[in-house]
């Protein structure tokens, strides 16, 4: 593989993060170049397809609430397939609804009634999500940062309504069931929940990386080049060295801490697995999330991911998605509790599910604990050295998106006088 010996700015890493900023280089005209190990873009984002299954790794979607979204992707053009706004929560024998309080008010029946909580519990969380929405975001972040735990209490949340609600719902996105994710994290999380729509591409969540690079120069790309060590000026690849004036590491926290040598600390991370089941038949009719209100703390969510796109299954087919705060190795002892667990929740017995793949990802997300300064961490680190990514920003995919973004801009500033921008 050959690959240009000197350019501006080096990006290490495909993911969001890495393919955010070279979009906005490439913009202000820097000449750059990305470097990527694997043989693929997309990093945590990437869509395995089998015998007709499309199966994302892990639950992953898409929130056309996400600011950075429009500036990098035109979502008309990804086919997007959407999700019921609210959830479903199993208890005892019952399955109860919570809606999202700006797409459902409170005043409908549907919602009064609902066995969610209690009415006060209802209405506190509908004011809490409400708030979130409405309210500036730079006034959300000036808010006293405590643990979000903390922030649903302070609400004046009931203990059954956190933990039979809310403690699922919060794990099996910040991969966090003790709830110290911080509040601000989870202030912005409700906001975008309650204010855009959640769904995935018709063909898988790789679509959304894809489009992103679809407007970068192909050449730029190197696909397959895993980089061995950063030097001051210098990037070293298993096909040689590259000169340039700026780096950017926009890898997973874990390898951009061994690539920048300790300049940034280790970050502690949170896994994720996702179970994927075939069915021959839907166990629900809706595109909606499910959780378990139960308390047995084993299943954080799960859903049917082919009620909202039929195209993840091959036809006449069922996909499941089953989503398990940390990594859980495949055993048939973890299959049988899965299924046991899926049929309590559905309600339907699931012998007849074919598991189709166990996806385990310790690196999901970077955990986010107070302190997280204003969801800003510092991106340059000197010596032309810049780091990117959701550990920079907020643990998301709006977050990775942000954080590539505001390091390129980052880059540019300190490029500005020699590259004219």
């Amino acid at each position: 593989m050959s690959q240009p010996v000197e350019v501006d700015v080096v990006i290490v890493g495909g993911g969001l993060a890495g393919l955010a900023a070279a979009r906005r280089l490439d913009r202000a005209g820097v000449e750059w170049l990305l470097v990527e190990a694997s043989d693929r873009i997309g990093g945590r984002v990437a869509t395995d397809v089998i015998d007709g299954w499309h199966l994302d790794r892990g639950f992953q979607t898409i929130n056309t609430a996400y600011p950075l979204l429009p500036a990098l992707v035109d979502v008309d053009a990804l086919d997007m397939r959407y999700f019921t706004s609210g959830v479903l929560v199993r208890r005892g024998s019952s399955l109860h609804r919570l809606e999202n309080p700006l797409r459902e008010p409170l005043t409908t029946t549907k919602t009064l009634l609902s066995g969610v909580g209690s009415l006060a519990d209802r209405l506190k969380f509908a004011a809490l999500a409400t708030r979130c929405a409405t309210v500036p975001a730079a006034k959300l972040l000036d808010m006293p940062e405590i643990t979000t735990q903390e922030m649903l209490r302070n609400a004046g949340l009931s203990h059954r309504m956190i933990e039979e609600v809310l403690r699922p719902f919060f794990s099996g996105v910040f991969g966090d069931r003790s709830l110290d994710t911080s509040s601000h994290v989870a202030a912005m999380t409700l906001r975008s929940f309650t204010r855009g729509r959640l769904g995935v591409p018709s063909a898988g969540m790789a679509a959304l990386p894809a489009a992103i690079a679809g407007p970068l120069p192909f050449p730029q790309l190197l696909i397959g080049a895993r980089t061995l060590s950063l030097g001051r000026g210098m990037v070293v690849t298993e096909a040689g060295e590259i000169h340039c004036r700026a780096i950017i590491v926009a890898t997973d926290p874990l390898h951009a801490s061994e690539l920048l040598g300790g300049r940034i600390a280790r970050p502690d991370v949170h896994g994720l697995t996702t179970f994927y089941f075939g069915a021959p038949r839907a166990p629900i009719d809706e595109p909606i999330l499910l959780l378990d209100g139960d308390r047995r703390e084993i299943i954080a969510n799960t859903v049917v991911m082919s009620n909202a796109a039929p195209e993840y299954a091959p036809g006449g087919m069922s996909l499941i998605a089953a989503t398990v705060v940390g990594v859980s190795a495949p055993s048939s002892a973890s299959e049988t509790v899965i299924r046991v667990e899926l049929s309590r929740i559905y309600g339907v017995p699931t012998d007849d599910w074919q598991l189709l793949e166990v996806i385990s990802m310790p690196y999901a997300l970077p955990a986010a604990r107070v302190p997280q300064s204003r969801l800003r961490k510092p991106v340059a680190l000197g010596d032309g050295l810049f780091v990117a990514g959701d550990h920079r920003d907020s643990p998301s995919i709006q977050g990775a998106l942000a954080g590539g973004w505001r390091t390129a801009g980052a880059v540019l500033s300190a490029l500005g006088a020699h590259v004219g921008v």
